[in-house]
Protein backbone atom coordinates (compact mmCIF):
# COMPACT_ATOMS: atom_id res chain seq x y z
CA UNK A 1 0.00 0.00 0.00
CA UNK A 2 1.17 3.49 -0.82
CA UNK A 3 0.32 4.81 2.67
CA UNK A 4 2.35 2.04 4.25
CA UNK A 5 5.33 2.78 2.04
CA UNK A 6 5.19 6.47 2.86
CA UNK A 7 4.92 5.81 6.58
CA UNK A 8 7.81 3.35 6.42
CA UNK A 9 9.94 5.92 4.61
CA UNK A 10 9.13 8.53 7.27
CA UNK A 11 10.03 5.99 9.98
CA UNK A 12 13.40 5.33 8.35
CA UNK A 13 14.13 9.06 8.14
CA UNK A 14 13.37 9.45 11.85
CA UNK A 15 15.61 6.55 12.78
CA UNK A 16 18.44 8.03 10.70
CA UNK A 17 18.37 11.45 12.37
CA UNK A 18 21.54 12.46 14.18
CA UNK A 19 22.84 15.22 16.39
CA UNK A 20 20.55 18.12 17.15
CA UNK A 21 17.99 16.96 14.60
CA UNK A 22 17.51 13.79 16.65
CA UNK A 23 17.38 15.74 19.92
CA UNK A 24 14.90 18.23 18.52
CA UNK A 25 12.68 15.40 17.33
CA UNK A 26 12.87 13.86 20.82
CA UNK A 27 11.84 17.14 22.48
CA UNK A 28 8.93 17.52 20.04
CA UNK A 29 7.82 13.91 20.61
CA UNK A 30 7.86 14.42 24.38
CA UNK A 31 5.91 17.68 24.14
CA UNK A 32 3.33 16.05 21.85
CA UNK A 33 2.93 13.14 24.27
CA UNK A 34 2.18 15.56 27.12
CA UNK A 35 -0.85 16.85 25.15
CA UNK A 36 -2.52 13.46 25.73
CA UNK A 37 -3.20 14.57 29.32
CA UNK A 38 -5.76 17.00 30.71
CA UNK A 39 -7.10 19.31 29.52
CA UNK A 40 -6.41 18.27 25.90
CA UNK A 41 -6.72 14.43 26.02
CA UNK A 42 -5.17 14.18 22.54
CA UNK A 43 -4.59 10.43 22.94
CA UNK A 44 -3.39 9.84 19.35
CA UNK A 45 -0.47 12.16 20.12
CA UNK A 46 0.64 9.73 22.83
CA UNK A 47 0.87 6.98 20.20
CA UNK A 48 2.73 9.35 17.89
CA UNK A 49 5.12 10.51 20.61
CA UNK A 50 6.10 7.08 21.94
CA UNK A 51 6.36 5.60 18.44
CA UNK A 52 8.74 8.38 17.42
CA UNK A 53 10.72 7.76 20.59
CA UNK A 54 11.11 4.06 19.72
CA UNK A 55 12.29 4.96 16.22
CA UNK A 56 14.83 7.43 17.62
CA UNK A 57 16.13 4.74 19.98
CA UNK A 58 16.35 2.45 16.93
CA UNK A 59 18.76 4.92 15.39
CA UNK A 60 20.70 5.40 18.61
CA UNK A 61 21.01 1.65 19.21
CA UNK A 62 22.37 1.09 15.69
CA UNK A 63 25.03 3.79 15.91
CA UNK A 64 28.23 4.36 17.86
CA UNK A 65 28.02 4.57 21.67
CA UNK A 66 24.38 3.40 21.65
CA UNK A 67 23.69 3.78 25.38
CA UNK A 68 24.99 7.34 25.48
CA UNK A 69 23.07 8.29 22.34
CA UNK A 70 19.87 6.65 23.66
CA UNK A 71 20.25 8.43 27.01
CA UNK A 72 20.31 11.75 25.15
CA UNK A 73 17.19 10.77 23.19
CA UNK A 74 15.35 9.80 26.38
CA UNK A 75 16.48 12.88 28.29
CA UNK A 76 15.38 15.30 25.57
CA UNK A 77 12.07 13.45 25.24
CA UNK A 78 11.60 13.72 29.02
CA UNK A 79 12.50 17.40 29.02
CA UNK A 80 9.87 18.17 26.37
CA UNK A 81 7.31 15.96 28.09
CA UNK A 82 7.69 17.50 31.53
CA UNK A 83 8.13 21.05 30.23
CA UNK A 84 4.66 20.91 28.66
CA UNK A 85 3.14 18.68 31.34
CA UNK A 86 4.40 20.62 34.38
CA UNK A 87 4.68 24.22 33.12
CA UNK A 88 1.89 25.18 35.53
CA UNK A 89 4.20 24.75 38.53
CA UNK A 90 5.78 28.10 37.66
CA UNK A 91 2.52 29.93 38.44
CA UNK A 92 2.93 29.29 42.17
CA UNK A 93 6.03 31.49 42.24
CA UNK A 94 4.04 34.50 41.02
CA UNK A 95 1.49 34.50 43.87
CA UNK A 96 4.14 36.27 45.96
CA UNK A 97 6.03 37.54 42.96
CA UNK A 98 8.09 40.08 44.88
CA UNK A 99 9.74 37.25 46.81
CA UNK A 100 9.65 34.17 44.59
CA UNK A 101 9.20 35.19 40.92
CA UNK A 102 12.95 34.97 40.28
CA UNK A 103 12.74 31.22 40.98
CA UNK A 104 10.11 30.50 38.29
CA UNK A 105 12.48 30.08 35.31
CA UNK A 106 14.66 27.71 37.32
CA UNK A 107 11.64 25.66 38.40
CA UNK A 108 10.03 25.45 34.97
CA UNK A 109 13.27 24.20 33.39
CA UNK A 110 15.00 22.57 36.36
CA UNK A 111 12.21 20.13 37.18
CA UNK A 112 11.91 18.80 33.59
CA UNK A 113 15.71 18.56 33.43
CA UNK A 114 15.82 16.49 36.61
CA UNK A 115 12.86 14.25 35.75
CA UNK A 116 14.30 13.76 32.28
CA UNK A 117 17.14 11.81 33.93
CA UNK A 118 14.71 8.95 34.65
CA UNK A 119 13.60 8.83 31.02
CA UNK A 120 17.15 9.13 29.79
CA UNK A 121 18.21 6.19 31.95
CA UNK A 122 15.22 4.18 30.72
CA UNK A 123 16.09 4.81 27.09
CA UNK A 124 19.76 3.96 27.69
CA UNK A 125 18.95 0.63 29.33
CA UNK A 126 16.37 -0.17 26.66
CA UNK A 127 18.99 0.43 23.96
CA UNK A 128 21.41 -1.88 25.76
CA UNK A 129 18.76 -4.61 25.72
CA UNK A 130 17.35 -3.75 22.27
CA UNK A 131 15.83 -6.63 20.30
CA UNK A 132 14.92 -6.88 16.62
CA UNK A 133 11.38 -6.45 15.30
CA UNK A 134 8.31 -6.29 17.48
CA UNK A 135 10.11 -7.66 20.56
CA UNK A 136 11.77 -4.31 21.17
CA UNK A 137 8.35 -2.80 21.89
CA UNK A 138 7.97 -5.06 24.91
CA UNK A 139 11.56 -4.45 26.01
CA UNK A 140 10.96 -0.71 25.71
CA UNK A 141 7.63 -0.80 27.58
CA UNK A 142 9.00 -2.85 30.48
CA UNK A 143 12.23 -0.89 30.93
CA UNK A 144 10.53 2.48 30.48
CA UNK A 145 7.94 1.68 33.14
CA UNK A 146 10.63 0.43 35.54
CA UNK A 147 12.05 3.95 35.49
CA UNK A 148 8.58 5.53 35.66
CA UNK A 149 8.04 3.48 38.82
CA UNK A 150 11.35 4.81 40.13
CA UNK A 151 10.20 8.36 39.32
CA UNK A 152 7.18 7.75 41.52
CA UNK A 153 9.28 6.66 44.51
CA UNK A 154 12.81 8.10 44.48
CA UNK A 155 13.37 11.21 46.65
CA UNK A 156 9.74 11.07 47.90
CA UNK A 157 8.55 10.50 44.30
CA UNK A 158 6.56 12.46 41.75
CA UNK A 159 4.21 10.09 39.87
CA UNK A 160 2.55 12.97 38.01
CA UNK A 161 1.33 12.31 34.46
CA UNK A 162 1.89 8.58 34.49
CA UNK A 163 0.63 7.24 31.13
CA UNK A 164 -2.51 5.79 32.75
CA UNK A 165 -3.54 9.27 33.84
CA UNK A 166 -4.24 10.23 30.22
CA UNK A 167 -7.14 7.76 30.24
CA UNK A 168 -8.76 9.18 33.38
CA UNK A 169 -10.58 11.93 31.51
CA UNK A 170 -13.31 9.32 31.03
CA UNK A 171 -14.10 6.61 33.53
CA UNK A 172 -14.26 3.84 30.91
CA UNK A 173 -10.64 4.12 29.82
CA UNK A 174 -9.12 3.85 33.29
CA UNK A 175 -11.16 1.00 34.81
CA UNK A 176 -8.32 -1.53 34.43
CA UNK A 177 -6.57 0.31 37.27
CA UNK A 178 -8.95 -1.53 39.60
CA UNK A 179 -7.00 -4.71 38.82
CA UNK A 180 -3.45 -3.61 38.07
CA UNK A 181 -3.23 -0.06 39.44
CA UNK A 182 -1.89 3.04 37.73
CA UNK A 183 1.56 1.56 37.15
CA UNK A 184 0.23 -1.64 35.60
CA UNK A 185 -2.20 0.27 33.40
CA UNK A 186 0.61 2.61 32.39
CA UNK A 187 2.68 -0.37 31.25
CA UNK A 188 -0.15 -1.51 29.00
CA UNK A 189 -0.64 2.04 27.69
CA UNK A 190 3.07 2.31 26.80
CA UNK A 191 2.97 -0.98 24.88
CA UNK A 192 -0.18 0.04 23.00
CA UNK A 193 1.08 3.56 22.27
CA UNK A 194 4.44 2.41 20.88
CA UNK A 195 2.97 -0.46 18.83
CA UNK A 196 2.83 1.61 15.59
CA UNK A 197 6.63 1.41 15.51
CA UNK A 198 6.67 -2.38 15.99
CA UNK A 199 6.95 -3.38 12.32
CA UNK A 200 8.45 -0.17 10.91
CA UNK A 201 11.70 -1.87 9.95
CA UNK A 202 9.71 -4.33 7.83
CA UNK A 203 7.86 -1.53 6.07
CA UNK A 204 4.54 -2.54 7.72
CA UNK A 205 3.70 0.51 9.84
CA UNK A 206 -0.05 0.08 9.34
CA UNK A 207 0.17 -3.37 10.90
CA UNK A 208 1.52 -1.75 14.05
CA UNK A 209 -1.18 0.92 13.93
CA UNK A 210 -3.80 -1.82 13.70
CA UNK A 211 -2.24 -3.61 16.68
CA UNK A 212 -2.40 -0.36 18.63
CA UNK A 213 -6.07 0.17 17.77
CA UNK A 214 -6.95 -3.40 18.74
CA UNK A 215 -5.12 -3.02 22.05
CA UNK A 216 -6.93 0.23 22.80
CA UNK A 217 -10.25 -1.36 21.89
CA UNK A 218 -9.64 -4.26 24.29
CA UNK A 219 -8.67 -1.84 27.06
CA UNK A 220 -11.87 0.15 26.65
CA UNK A 221 -13.94 -3.05 26.37
CA UNK A 222 -12.54 -4.17 29.73
CA UNK A 223 -13.56 -0.80 31.15
CA UNK A 224 -17.07 -1.18 29.77
CA UNK A 225 -17.38 -4.61 31.42
CA UNK A 226 -16.45 -3.22 34.84
CA UNK A 227 -18.74 -0.23 34.46
CA UNK A 228 -21.60 -2.61 33.62
CA UNK A 229 -21.07 -4.47 36.90
CA UNK A 230 -22.86 -3.87 40.23
CA UNK A 231 -23.60 -0.25 41.02
CA UNK A 232 -22.43 1.14 44.38
CA UNK A 233 -25.54 3.18 45.17
CA UNK A 234 -25.64 5.75 47.97
CA UNK A 235 -26.67 6.09 51.60
CA UNK A 236 -30.17 7.43 52.20
CA UNK A 237 -29.37 8.86 55.64
CA UNK A 238 -25.80 10.14 55.27
CA UNK A 239 -25.01 13.23 53.23
CA UNK A 240 -21.96 15.18 52.13
CA UNK A 241 -21.67 18.92 51.50
CA UNK A 242 -18.54 19.94 49.58
CA UNK A 243 -17.60 23.62 49.73
CA UNK A 244 -15.67 25.56 47.07
CA UNK A 245 -15.24 29.18 48.27
CA UNK A 246 -13.17 30.35 45.26
CA UNK A 247 -10.77 32.56 47.21
CA UNK A 248 -7.81 33.95 45.20
CA UNK A 249 -4.53 32.66 46.60
CA UNK A 250 -3.14 36.11 47.32
CA UNK A 251 -6.19 36.82 49.51
CA UNK A 252 -6.14 33.37 51.09
CA UNK A 253 -2.69 33.95 52.58
CA UNK A 254 -3.25 37.60 53.52
CA UNK A 255 -4.12 37.97 57.26
CA UNK A 256 -6.37 40.94 56.46
CA UNK A 257 -8.78 38.57 54.70
CA UNK A 258 -8.79 35.70 57.22
CA UNK A 259 -12.06 36.74 58.86
CA UNK A 260 -13.84 37.35 55.56
CA UNK A 261 -12.59 34.06 54.14
CA UNK A 262 -13.79 32.12 57.16
CA UNK A 263 -17.18 33.80 56.91
CA UNK A 264 -17.46 32.80 53.25
CA UNK A 265 -16.95 29.15 54.19
CA UNK A 266 -19.61 29.42 56.89
CA UNK A 267 -22.13 31.08 54.57
CA UNK A 268 -21.71 28.38 51.93
CA UNK A 269 -22.09 25.64 54.55
CA UNK A 270 -25.44 26.67 56.06
CA UNK A 271 -28.55 24.57 55.68
CA UNK A 272 -30.04 21.46 57.23
CA UNK A 273 -29.88 17.91 55.95
CA UNK A 274 -32.24 14.97 56.57
CA UNK A 275 -29.54 12.85 58.22
CA UNK A 276 -25.92 12.80 59.27
CA UNK A 277 -24.09 15.52 57.34
CA UNK A 278 -20.39 15.75 56.54
CA UNK A 279 -19.29 19.24 55.49
CA UNK A 280 -15.94 19.32 53.69
CA UNK A 281 -13.86 22.49 53.43
CA UNK A 282 -10.67 22.77 51.34
CA UNK A 283 -7.03 22.74 52.39
CA UNK A 284 -6.07 25.32 55.02
CA UNK A 285 -9.60 26.75 55.14
CA UNK A 286 -9.47 27.29 58.91
CA UNK A 287 -5.94 27.66 60.21
CA UNK A 288 -5.50 27.11 63.97
CA UNK A 289 -9.24 26.51 64.39
CA UNK A 290 -8.55 24.44 67.50
CA UNK A 291 -7.14 27.58 69.16
CA UNK A 292 -10.14 29.81 68.44
CA UNK A 293 -13.27 29.44 70.56
CA UNK A 294 -14.99 32.09 68.40
CA UNK A 295 -14.34 30.11 65.23
CA UNK A 296 -15.70 26.93 66.80
CA UNK A 297 -18.82 28.77 67.97
CA UNK A 298 -19.24 30.13 64.45
CA UNK A 299 -19.15 26.61 63.04
CA UNK A 300 -21.65 25.43 65.64
CA UNK A 301 -24.02 28.27 64.80
CA UNK A 302 -23.85 27.72 61.04
CA UNK A 303 -24.11 23.92 60.86
CA UNK A 304 -26.86 21.62 62.11
CA UNK A 305 -26.21 19.71 65.33
CA UNK A 306 -25.82 16.42 63.44
CA UNK A 307 -23.10 17.80 61.16
CA UNK A 308 -19.40 16.96 61.23
CA UNK A 309 -16.98 19.46 59.69
CA UNK A 310 -13.87 18.14 57.93
CA UNK A 311 -11.72 21.16 57.23
CA UNK A 312 -8.24 21.78 55.99
CA UNK A 313 -6.34 23.49 58.76
CA UNK A 314 -2.94 24.31 60.17
CA UNK A 315 -2.15 23.27 63.70
CA UNK A 316 0.85 23.91 65.87
CA UNK A 317 2.31 21.98 68.74
CA UNK A 318 5.41 21.95 70.93
CA UNK A 319 7.91 19.15 70.47
CA UNK A 320 10.14 17.56 73.10
CA UNK A 321 12.64 20.41 72.82
CA UNK A 322 9.85 22.99 73.31
CA UNK A 323 10.15 24.16 69.69
CA UNK A 324 6.96 25.04 67.83
CA UNK A 325 6.08 22.67 64.99
CA UNK A 326 3.48 23.40 62.31
CA UNK A 327 1.39 20.73 60.61
CA UNK A 328 -0.73 20.85 57.46
CA UNK A 329 -3.83 19.12 58.79
CA UNK A 330 -7.44 18.11 58.48
CA UNK A 331 -9.36 19.11 61.59
CA UNK A 332 -12.52 17.18 62.50
CA UNK A 333 -15.02 19.44 64.26
CA UNK A 334 -18.14 18.11 65.95
CA UNK A 335 -20.49 18.86 68.82
CA UNK A 336 -19.46 17.38 72.17
CA UNK A 337 -21.16 17.58 75.59
CA UNK A 338 -18.86 20.52 76.31
CA UNK A 339 -19.72 22.26 73.04
CA UNK A 340 -18.13 22.36 69.58
CA UNK A 341 -14.58 21.08 69.52
CA UNK A 342 -11.86 19.68 67.30
CA UNK A 343 -12.14 15.99 68.14
CA UNK A 344 -9.21 14.82 66.01
CA UNK A 345 -6.51 15.97 63.63
CA UNK A 346 -4.94 14.24 60.66
CA UNK A 347 -1.49 15.60 59.80
CA UNK A 348 -0.24 15.44 56.23
CA UNK A 349 2.64 12.97 56.04
CA UNK A 350 3.73 13.31 52.39
CA UNK A 351 4.88 16.91 52.15
CA UNK A 352 5.74 18.79 48.95
CA UNK A 353 9.48 19.46 48.63
CA UNK A 354 10.22 23.21 48.34
CA UNK A 355 6.49 23.96 48.76
CA UNK A 356 6.02 22.74 52.34
CA UNK A 357 9.54 22.00 53.47
CA UNK A 358 13.05 22.66 52.22
CA UNK A 359 15.24 19.59 51.62
CA UNK A 360 18.83 20.03 52.84
CA UNK A 361 17.56 23.13 54.56
CA UNK A 362 20.83 24.55 55.86
CA UNK A 363 22.68 24.17 52.57
CA UNK A 364 19.91 25.50 50.34
CA UNK A 365 19.13 28.44 52.60
CA UNK A 366 22.72 29.56 52.36
CA UNK A 367 22.22 29.46 48.58
CA UNK A 368 19.27 31.85 48.96
CA UNK A 369 16.41 29.36 48.51
CA UNK A 370 13.28 29.13 50.64
CA UNK A 371 10.11 27.08 50.72
CA UNK A 372 6.70 28.59 49.92
CA UNK A 373 5.21 27.60 53.31
CA UNK A 374 4.82 30.70 55.50
CA UNK A 375 6.79 29.25 58.43
CA UNK A 376 10.53 29.42 58.96
CA UNK A 377 11.05 25.66 59.12
CA UNK A 378 8.12 24.68 56.90
CA UNK A 379 5.69 21.98 57.91
CA UNK A 380 6.45 18.87 59.94
CA UNK A 381 5.25 15.57 58.44
CA UNK A 382 2.60 13.52 60.20
CA UNK A 383 2.83 9.87 61.13
CA UNK A 384 1.35 8.35 57.97
CA UNK A 385 -1.99 7.42 56.38
CA UNK A 386 -4.92 7.42 58.77
CA UNK A 387 -8.51 6.22 59.02
CA UNK A 388 -11.14 7.79 61.26
CA UNK A 389 -14.77 7.16 62.05
CA UNK A 390 -16.70 10.25 63.13
CA UNK A 391 -20.28 9.17 63.89
CA UNK A 392 -20.57 7.32 60.57
CA UNK A 393 -18.68 5.33 57.93
CA UNK A 394 -14.88 5.41 58.40
CA UNK A 395 -12.97 7.62 55.99
CA UNK A 396 -9.36 8.28 55.02
CA UNK A 397 -8.34 11.95 54.66
CA UNK A 398 -5.91 13.08 51.96
CA UNK A 399 -4.33 16.50 51.70
CA UNK A 400 -3.51 17.79 48.20
CA UNK A 401 -0.30 16.09 47.00
CA UNK A 402 -1.09 12.86 48.88
CA UNK A 403 -3.78 11.91 46.36
CA UNK A 404 -1.22 11.41 43.58
CA UNK A 405 0.43 8.35 45.17
CA UNK A 406 -1.15 4.99 44.29
CA UNK A 407 -1.47 2.52 47.15
CA UNK A 408 -0.67 5.03 49.91
CA UNK A 409 -4.15 6.26 50.83
CA UNK A 410 -4.79 4.35 54.04
CA UNK A 411 -3.00 1.85 56.32
CA UNK A 412 -3.01 -1.73 55.05
CA UNK A 413 -5.75 -3.73 56.72
CA UNK A 414 -7.77 -0.61 57.66
CA UNK A 415 -9.88 -0.06 54.55
CA UNK A 416 -12.25 2.90 54.98
CA UNK A 417 -15.62 3.32 53.25
CA UNK A 418 -14.81 6.64 51.57
CA UNK A 419 -12.04 9.12 50.92
CA UNK A 420 -11.91 12.82 51.77
CA UNK A 421 -9.50 14.95 49.72
CA UNK A 422 -8.87 18.59 50.55
CA UNK A 423 -6.65 20.69 48.33
CA UNK A 424 -5.82 24.19 47.24
CA UNK A 425 -4.85 24.40 43.57
CA UNK A 426 -5.29 28.19 43.51
CA UNK A 427 -1.48 28.38 43.49
CA UNK A 428 -1.49 27.14 39.89
CA UNK A 429 -4.09 29.32 38.20
CA UNK A 430 -6.37 28.34 35.33
CA UNK A 431 -3.88 25.84 33.90
CA UNK A 432 -3.50 22.13 33.24
CA UNK A 433 -2.42 21.47 36.84
CA UNK A 434 -5.81 21.47 38.64
CA UNK A 435 -7.36 19.38 35.87
CA UNK A 436 -4.57 16.82 35.95
CA UNK A 437 -4.87 16.69 39.75
CA UNK A 438 -8.57 15.80 39.45
CA UNK A 439 -7.78 12.94 37.07
CA UNK A 440 -5.40 11.47 39.62
CA UNK A 441 -8.14 11.61 42.23
CA UNK A 442 -10.40 9.65 39.86
CA UNK A 443 -7.71 6.99 39.48
CA UNK A 444 -7.47 6.60 43.27
CA UNK A 445 -11.22 5.93 43.47
CA UNK A 446 -11.00 3.35 40.68
CA UNK A 447 -8.01 1.61 42.28
CA UNK A 448 -9.70 1.32 45.67
CA UNK A 449 -13.40 1.13 44.69
CA UNK A 450 -13.99 3.92 47.22
CA UNK A 451 -15.97 7.13 46.64
CA UNK A 452 -14.24 10.44 47.22
CA UNK A 453 -15.46 13.83 48.40
CA UNK A 454 -12.97 16.37 47.03
CA UNK A 455 -12.98 20.00 48.16
CA UNK A 456 -10.67 22.41 46.33
CA UNK A 457 -10.42 26.11 47.17
CA UNK A 458 -10.80 27.38 43.60
CA UNK A 459 -11.64 24.01 42.03
CA UNK A 460 -12.09 21.51 40.78
CA UNK A 461 -14.26 20.20 43.64
CA UNK A 462 -16.09 16.96 42.93
CA UNK A 463 -18.00 14.01 44.28
CA UNK A 464 -16.54 10.85 42.74
CA UNK A 465 -18.13 7.41 42.98
CA UNK A 466 -16.41 4.06 43.53
CA UNK A 467 -15.97 3.60 39.76
CA UNK A 468 -14.24 6.94 39.26
CA UNK A 469 -17.27 8.67 37.76
CA UNK A 470 -17.88 12.34 38.48
CA UNK A 471 -21.31 12.44 40.12
CA UNK A 472 -21.04 16.18 40.54
CA UNK A 473 -18.37 18.85 40.21
CA UNK A 474 -17.88 22.60 40.49
CA UNK A 475 -16.04 24.28 37.65
CA UNK A 476 -12.68 25.92 38.16
CA UNK A 477 -12.85 29.44 39.61
CA UNK A 478 -16.52 29.18 40.55
CA UNK A 479 -17.99 29.60 44.03
CA UNK A 480 -20.44 26.91 45.04
CA UNK A 481 -21.19 23.72 46.91
CA UNK A 482 -22.23 20.15 46.24
CA UNK A 483 -25.03 18.59 48.31
CA UNK A 484 -25.54 14.89 47.78
CA UNK A 485 -26.05 11.54 49.50
CA UNK A 486 -22.74 9.90 50.38
CA UNK A 487 -21.95 7.20 47.76
CA UNK A 488 -21.25 3.68 49.00
CA UNK A 489 -18.07 1.72 48.32
CA UNK A 490 -17.79 -1.40 46.21
CA UNK A 491 -16.05 -4.61 47.22
CA UNK A 492 -12.26 -4.32 47.51
CA UNK A 493 -10.51 -4.39 44.15
CA UNK A 494 -7.71 -6.74 43.19
CA UNK A 495 -5.34 -3.79 43.29
CA UNK A 496 -6.40 -2.83 46.81
CA UNK A 497 -5.63 -6.40 47.91
CA UNK A 498 -2.25 -6.99 46.23
CA UNK A 499 -1.02 -3.48 45.43
CA UNK A 500 1.82 -3.23 42.93
CA UNK A 501 2.41 -6.99 42.91
CA UNK A 502 0.12 -7.03 39.85
CA UNK A 503 2.37 -4.48 38.16
CA UNK A 504 5.44 -6.59 38.96
CA UNK A 505 3.85 -9.72 37.45
CA UNK A 506 2.79 -7.81 34.35
CA UNK A 507 6.26 -6.30 34.09
CA UNK A 508 7.87 -9.75 34.12
CA UNK A 509 5.40 -11.06 31.52
CA UNK A 510 6.07 -8.13 29.19
CA UNK A 511 9.83 -8.46 29.68
CA UNK A 512 9.58 -12.18 28.88
CA UNK A 513 7.73 -11.37 25.66
CA UNK A 514 10.51 -8.97 24.76
CA UNK A 515 13.13 -11.69 25.10
CA UNK A 516 11.07 -14.60 23.78
CA UNK A 517 12.98 -16.48 21.04
CA UNK A 518 11.57 -16.20 17.53
CA UNK A 519 9.43 -19.05 16.32
CA UNK A 520 11.18 -21.83 14.33
CA UNK A 521 9.24 -20.83 11.20
CA UNK A 522 10.48 -17.29 11.57
CA UNK A 523 14.09 -18.48 11.98
CA UNK A 524 13.90 -20.62 8.82
CA UNK A 525 12.80 -17.63 6.78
Amino acid sequence: MRADRELAAAARRLAQLKGWSRRGAAVAAGAATALAFAPFYALPLMALGYSVLVLLIDGAAAGPRPRRAAFAVGWFFGFGFHLVGLYWMAFSFFVQAEEFAWMAPFAVTGMPAFLGLFMGAGAALAAALWRPGWRRIFVFAAVWMAFEYARGHVLTGLPWNLPAQALAGTAIGAQSAAWIGAYGLSLIVIAIASAPAAFAAEGRVLRGVLASLIGAGLLYAAGAVRLAGPEPGAHDDIFVRIIQPNIPQREKIDPEFYGRNFGRHLALSKGDAPGLLYVVWPENAAALIDESADALRGVSGALPAHAVLLTGSVRRARDASDATRYYNSVAIVAETPAGPAVIAHYDKHHLVPFGEYLPLQGLLRRAGLAQLAPYDDGFTPGGGPWVWSAAGPPFAPLICYEAIFPGELYPRGQRPEWLVAVTNDAWFGDTSGPRQHLDQARLRSIETALPMARSANTGISALIDAKGRLLSRIRLYTEGRIDAPLPKPLAPTLYSRIGDVGFLILFLVVLFLGFAPPSPARVRR
